[in-house]
């Protein structure tokens, strides 16, 4: 009967565990909800100082303000209509997500790759490729 009560247990310790590393591999909230809203300047205050990004034809790494400028210009163009996470994971010290955005011009696949600065996690590169999946 010990037996059972220590399997139980451990079981137990070990199922509080797992969920609270679930929850820490979750990107803030923010970020999907100002990509939700089609808001480069809410999404900003997550970036890292310079930020790599990958928006249709633009390629490169700019710093944060220009980097704001190019989602703008890309929501403005784009006007979102639903984004939804569709995995995310990764450690401490870096986080990643990959969604669906759905615009009035088309669907696209978002990657968003965070690193830890300091005590923050913040955006080091956004990915935005068209999705070809039907």
């Amino acid at each position: 009967m010990r037996f059972i009560s220590i399997t139980a247990a451990v079981i137990i310790a070990l199922s509080v565990m797992a969920a609270a590393n679930q929850e820490q591999a979750k990107i803030p909230a923010g970020i999907s909800d100002a990509i939700k809203a089609g808001n480069a300047s809410e999404l900003s205050k997550f970036m890292n100082s310079t930020v790599e990004l990958l928006v249709l034809d633009k390629e490169d790494f700019y710093k944060k303000v220009v980097a704001e400028t190019i989602l703008k210009d890309f929501f403005i163009n784009h006007q979102v209509r639903d984004f939804i996470i569709r995995h995310q994971g990764g450690s401490n010290d870096a986080m990643y997500a990959i969604g669906n955005l759905k615009t009035a011009s088309g669907n696209f696949r978002v990657h968003i790759l965070l690193k830890k600065v300091g005590q923050e996690l913040l955006i080091h590169q956004v990915r935005i490729e068209p999705d070809n999946e039907k």
